[in-house]
């Protein structure tokens, strides 16, 4: 059974920016890291965004190591006050321009990427939304 997100990958460009901008400006935790030999160190980077829930970053998207070009579209983090999440965000330093928008399932929602042009979906569950409402009939 599926329970939940349990990591996101990416390959990206550069670990200095990529860090400052997960960990410094979005708040997560870098958990801790893998190195393969054969392969530049650090391998893969971990971050923690709740218990069981991570994001790895795949350093070496660019020069004689780069990895695969197939990417992702989004991930979203799930988040209780938008507004105020935003406001958080921005005092970390990270810009925010424009305001959330209302998606199509009556969820609050704001995109923004990061240093490499990964977009990341930033939502909050409204309570007439299906999201809800699946997640009320899991509980039944």
């Amino acid at each position: 059974m599926i329970k939940g997100i349990g990591h996101v990958a990416f390959n990206i460009s550069d670990l200095t920016r990529s860090l400052d901008f997960y960990c410094n400006k979005l708040g997560l935790r870098q958990a801790f890291q893998l190195d393969r030999e054969g392969s530049p160190s650090p391998w893969i980077v971990y971050l923690q965004i709740a218990p069981g829930h991570f994001i790895e970053l795949f350093p070496g998207a660019s020069g004689e190591n780069r990895q695969s070009e197939v990417g992702y579209n989004h991930f979203c983090l799930v988040v209780d006050d938008l507004p105020a999440t935003l406001k958080e965000l921005e005092a970390r330093g990270l810009p925010i321009e424009g305001a959330p928008v209302r998606g199509l399932d009556n969820n609050w929602q704001y995109w923004l990427t990061d240093p490499d042009g990964n977009r990341i979906e930033l939502m909050q569950i409204s309570h007439d939304s299906p999201h809800a409402a699946a997640d009320e009939s899991w509980q039944s």
